[in-house]
């Protein structure tokens, strides 16, 4: 009997997951309702499945919230194998290699005094836990309270469900290297600060927070480190505060909470965000904004898997950059630098690293978000003010990792999409540009490392100290070209913009022959040796040469000619597939998460856990054979991603991975910001809708898509036969209808015409 009912529960099982997997669900209300905050929260050091955590935010809101399983200070703060919660935590995390900077926690306990992350922790599981964008709840099986929490951009409203009991507490953490509590019961409120952080910070950072209960106190204690006393302040190492009450059975304790990196009173100013809003009436308001954002892409027909993972990408690609400005008194924007620790008028972001996100991220927000990336743009122009430099990596101010000088396409593609509609100081960002693309800066991931060097050779010798070199020359080329296509719109002097057209060709420098693939050189002009095209590391950044031989996003045509024509740039496409998956690793001393994201895949060479190469399926377009793209675009939706706790490949990495299958399932990506095209893949859905906000709009229609009828037969757009591999971004904001009839088998003669590819820098006249 055991073994019969066995099998019946996996065969309804199998059947549910069947479902999942094909029955086309038509239209859905509500969005929000399909993002699923737990994907990529199933990650470890050793092998990442998105290293994402449960967000609870507002879009780009400046705080965000998240249950904590991990110690304070580990940047994996929640796994999605733990079985404990710590506390629930204020969070400005972009990633787990970061780490976190202005955070404290919140934890209501029951029974026994406890303040220590190790004596308070409770039992919980994901059958009790609710997660969505905007609330989150869970109970803690040992101290049987539930906890709720929804969010403002930059306050939030916690609700506890008590039992009966004469020993109710709520824990306040404000964790170590510096921190501040005072209990003040006359108002049952507390405040604080908190200073740890990871780098990236001046001299007098501070996260003020302000949190105010509905419940008198009837037990008020603070800890300096693991000391617990009587009283109301405590300052130390770490401090933290424990306020208690009676409850009744079921009674619900209501606590506001907002944070400011000004001071108290703007604390307290930013908590006026909640306004007279209850925790349900607060909830609805999160979710509201959520669906707004997220509607504005009305995905029908596809699988409840499709679904689930689109939205859940999306509301991934609406988090970072995050919001780190605050209103006030007057309603004016405000912002505590995080470069020179003043408070000065305008807007700031933070937390994205432009190595990763310039590739999808910035141009999706550019196409679908035009707004909030002016004042991103804005926010960088004051980077640069404050700084000296614009950031590479910012959390929350500059940092020193990954390489390239991508603010030239940041900046250079926001301008060339949407410059002419919004008003910010761009002449200011091309001054910051030609700033950094010139100098050696503060660090080596700011402005140029080997910038002596690439000007006066045209590339980055492996030989005189600067790790990366390739990856490094490759990324400055394409920077150059980006920074040229800005003075062109400019009406820079023709002088400097040959200048930049001309070093955007560097990639040529290290174009070996041979092995037709990019290669390190040294300072004498001679490749590497010995040199293998599966090493990790050493000249280039996270990958090998099989994935940054594709960086030439500006001049594909140029690398095709390198390799001798189409055919064999083709080829060597192919071969990135067909390839085993064997590696270097010699450069890291063992095997880092990406190698080992890139061998489990069983996608030959290519690794699109990490960003290098995550553009490369699109570039069958640049060579006639438009089909195998949309093979393999498919392909990399199908398997890399599902709607589940290790639904990603590798780092989510703040965006870019989901902006990737955001942008690939509506069928196009910018394989080049800082032009004015897109190229196409084939669209995941039957129908797209895309909402502007200049109010037009884009649909895309194509019926007969299927997980087998994956290519392209024939296109229209509005109406005309459509043959390109590319779509303009200038005729997109005009609004489209695009008509495209799927098929099972490839159409051999759609799109093979020279015509018909995207730009190349080599073709222009």
């Amino acid at each position: 009997m055991k073994t019969i009912l066995t099998t019946l529960l996996t065969t309804v099982f199998c059947f549910q997951f069947l479902l999942a997997q094909t029955t086309k669900i038509n239209v859905i209300d509500n969005p929000v309702d399909w993002v699923n905050p737990l994907m990529g929260t199933d990650s470890h050091h050793s092998l990442s499945n998105g290293n994402t955590y449960p967000a609870i935010a507002t879009p780009w809101g400046m705080n965000f919230w998240t249950p904590q399983t991990g110690k304070m200070g580990d940047g994996w703060a929640y796994t999605y194998d733990a079985t404990k919660i710590k506390g629930f935590k204020q969070t400005h995390q972009p990633s787990p290699w970061m780490n976190d900077y202005g955070q404290f926690s919140i934890m209501p306990v029951t029974g026994k005094k406890v303040f220590k992350e190790e004596e308070r922790e409770s039992w919980f599981s994901h059958k009790a836990e609710i997660v969505t964008p905007y609330y989150y709840s869970v109970y803690l099986a040992d101290y049987d309270v539930t906890t709720e929490i929804t969010p403002t951009d930059r306050a939030a409203r916690f609700r506890f469900t008590f039992p009966e009991t004469d020993n109710a507490y709520v824990v306040i953490d404000a964790f170590d290297r510096g921190s501040y509590v005072k209990i003040i019961p006359e108002e049952n409120k507390i405040i604080g600060y908190t200073t740890r952080n990871s780098g990236g910070v001046p001299e007098n950072f501070k996260n003020y927070f302000v949190i105010k209960f509905d419940k008198k106190f009837t037990i008020t204690n603070t800890f300096s480190d693991a000391e617990l006393s009587e009283s109301l302040v405590s300052k130390s190492n770490h401090a933290g505060a424990i306020i208690g009450f009676k409850t009744s059975k079921g009674e619900k304790v209501n606590a506001k909470v907002a944070s400011s990196f000004i001071s108290y009173e703007q604390a307290e100013r930013n908590l006026k965000e909640i306004g007279n809003n209850d925790f349900d009436a607060l909830k609805e308001l999160g979710k509201s904004n959520w669906n707004k954002e997220l509607s504005k892409i009305k995905v029908e027909g596809g699988t409840a898997d499709q679904f689930k993972t689109f939205y859940s990408c999306l509301y991934r690609s609406l988090l970072f950059p995050r919001k780190f400005f605050e209103y006030d008194e007057n309603g004016n924007v405000v912002h505590y630098s995080p470069y020179n620790g003043e408070v000065l008028p305008g807007y700031m972001f933070t937390d994205t690293g432009f190595w990763d996100t310039f590739r999808s991220l910035f141009p999706f927000l550019n196409f679908m978000y035009p707004e909030m990336s002016a004042q991103m743009q804005e926010g960088l122009v004051n980077a640069y003010k404050e700084s000296g430099w614009l950031p590479e990596w910012a959390s929350p101010g500059l940092r020193n990792i990954m390489v390239g000088n991508n603010s030239a396409s940041v900046v250079s593609d926001a301008y060339l999409k949407i410059g002419n509609n919004y008003k910010y100081d761009i002449e200011k960002l091309y001054e910051a540009l030609i700033h950094g693309a010139n100098n050696a800066g503060p660090m080596t991931a700011v402005g140029r490392a080997g910038a002596a060097y690439y000007k006066k050779l045209g590339y980055v010798p492996f030989d005189i100290g600067i790790n990366e070199s390739a990856a490094r020359t490759l990324e400055y080329a394409y920077d150059d070209f980006s920074i040229y296509q800005l003075a062109k719109s400019l009406n820079k002097p023709k002088k400097e913009i040959m200048l930049y057209k001309n070093r955007s060709l560097n990639y040529k420098k290290l174009f070996d022959p041979a092995s037709k693939l990019m290669r390190g050189k040294s300072e004498k002009g001679e490749f590497r040796t010995p040199f293998s095209p599966f090493d990790w590391g050493g000249d280039f950044t996270e990958g090998n040469s099989w994935h940054y031989s594709w960086s030439v996003f500006h001049d594909m045509q140029g690398l095709v000619d390198l390799m001798g024509g189409n055919d064999q740039f083709v080829a060597q496409l192919d071969q990135v597939f067909s390839l085993p998956p064997i590696f270097g690793d010699k450069y890291y001393g063992g095997v880092i998460h990406e190698i080992r994201e890139m061998q489990i895949a069983n996608m030959g060479q290519y690794a699109h856990g990490n960003q290098p190469i995550q553009h490369m399926t699109y570039l069958y377009n640049y060579a006639g054979q438009p089909w195998k793209s949309q093979y393999w675009v498919r392909e990399t939706m199908n398997r890399m991603y599902l709607p589940t706790p290790d639904g990603y490949c590798g780092d989510e990495d703040n965006g870019q991975t989901s902006a990737w299958y955001v942008f690939s399932a509506m069928g196009f990506y910018s394989v080049a910001p800082a032009t004015d095209e897109y190229v196409i893949g084939a669209p995941l859905f039957k129908k797209i809708t895309l909402n502007l906000e200049n109010g037009n709009e884009i649909i895309i229609n194509a019926p007969e898509n299927s997980n087998e009828n994956r290519y392209i037969k024939n296109m229209t757009f509005n109406g005309k036969e459509y043959t390109k591999n590319y779509l303009n971004y200038s005729e997109l904001m005009k609004g489209a209808i695009i008509n495209i009839e799927m098929d099972k088998v490839p159409n051999k003669n759609r799109g093979i015409n020279k015509e018909d590819f995207p730009y190349s820098l080599s073709n222009e006249k």
